[in-house]
């Protein structure tokens, strides 16, 4: 997910949405990326982010 060896996927999602802290590397497993039928990175969530908490931001996300 990180460095040289990283995939593509992850290098696009990275390079549009960096965490909290403004470092685009992923900490660990789970970190979640919402993605818009445009392919654009609509938002990026941090493993500790509950699928309850997301859902609760949706709508304003998919507006």
């Amino acid at each position: 997910m990180n460095g040289d060896g990283a995939c593509d996927l992850y290098n696009i999602l990275k390079s549009e949405k960096a965490n909290p802290d403004g470092n685009p590397d992923i900490g660990w497993n789970f970190t979640k990326f919402l993605v818009g039928k445009d392919g654009k990175v609509l938002a990026r969530f941090e493993p500790m982010v509950t699928p309850e908490e997301i859902a609760a931001q949706l709508d304003g996300l998919l507006a």
